[in-house]
């Protein structure tokens, strides 16, 4: 079949989202379909961008591609399935979720209520239109059924290069590797380090809006012998990275999925999480593939040193993560059968 894979772009940002897009586009050509990521651009402000951005997507209809018309089309990303055809199958990996569970009434750019109402009524309507529903998780179906009344199956899919990953001897130190944005809340893990009483370290990978926050932090708090932001790395310092930590952390606030989970568990390392996590909490139980503690930093330190001073039970741990993973038997061969 020739299938259009329809999403959208924020330009100079690329995350699991654009992961998942090329990974979706190379399973469906390895699987003997002729594919094309169709995307737009997308702006998150002012209002009106994202509006404009609906009635875009609403008027896109792809029967009419000049002679290039997709047999099926799959959408991943809010609002490009909005789009017009036949055969629209969609994978929803995150709502405009300002809208929906991320609204702060209090904050200056929040959505006016006209527009919010808006987005919920086009999505349940569009969303409702397509012939075959996914979610990326769990956690995604269960915002669509709250919000939308939509009845979604979550489809999970492996992370990037999952069989690169490799497991070593723990050395002494937390990795956590993400974009540093507020959601992820790597300022949780830096506040926590003022109350770790084992000699561990903390190593945190990425790049984002919050580099310069959690940078002061580091200063502000002493920690600047404990605490190291490395920026963006590359794909063999990840995964030497994953491989030697202690443990990984990954406590962000209602995550949609998730990679560094699943990578973690790859690496066979325990996860130290918050119970509001969500995509995480998909795949770590406590004490059994990692720790889920309140997302409180004295809480936090308590699970490092634990980890620290107990390291042949956080092996088992490990271990146990990497056993689930293997059990849950992902692959894009499996979400290629689901969507089309």
């Amino acid at each position: 079949m020739k299938i259009a894979i329809a999403t959208v772009q924020v330009p100079f940002i690329k995350g699991g989202a654009e992961a998942l897009t090329e990974g979706l586009r190379n399973a469906l050509l390895n699987a003997g379909h002729t594919v094309d990521i169709v995307s737009l651009p997308f702006r998150f402000f002012p209002e009106a961008e994202i509006v404009r951005s609906m009635q875009s997507w609403e008027h896109e209809d792809f029967t009419e591609l000049n002679f290039y018309e997709p047999d099926m089309v799959i959408c991943l990303t809010f609002p490009a399935y909005y789009l017009k055809h036949p055969i629209k199958h969609t994978w929803v990996l995150h709502q405009l979720r300002s809208a929906y569970d991320l609204y702060n009434p209090t904050s200056d750019k929040a959505l006016s209520d006209q527009t919010r109402r808006l987005i919920t009524e086009r999505d349940t309507i569009h969303l409702s239109e397509c012939q075959r529903r996914f979610a990326l998780s769990h956690t995604v179906a269960n915002r669509l059924r709250h919000y939308n009344s939509l009845k979604v199956e979550p489809l999970y899919h492996p992370p990037p290069c999952a069989d690169k990953f490799y497991s070593a001897p723990p050395q002494p130190y937390i990795f956590a590797p993400s974009r540093l944005e507020s959601l992820k809340r790597q300022d949780l893990l830096i506040e926590s380090m003022r109350y770790v009483k084992t000699p561990i370290w903390v190593i945190i990978a990425g790049t984002g809006g919050q580099y310069g926050h959690l940078s002061e932090m580091i200063q502000h708090y002493g920690l600047s012998d404990r605490v190291r932001l490395i920026g963006l790395i590359s794909q063999e310092e990840l995964l030497a990275f994953y491989a030697n930590c202690l443990a990984v952390f990954f406590g962000p606030f209602e995550e949609d999925y998730g990679y560094i989970t699943l990578e973690a568990m790859l690496s066979a390392k325990p996860v130290i999480t918050c119970n509001d996590s969500g995509g995480p909490l998909e795949f770590i139980t406590h004490e059994s593939e990692g720790l889920v503690v309140e997302p409180d930093p004295k809480l936090i330190a308590e699970a490092i040193d634990r980890l620290a001073t107990r390291q042949a039970w956080s092996v088992e741990i490990g271990n146990n993560g990497r056993t689930k993973y293997e059990a849950m038997e992902l692959s894009w061969d499996k979400v290629v059968a689901s969507l089309t």
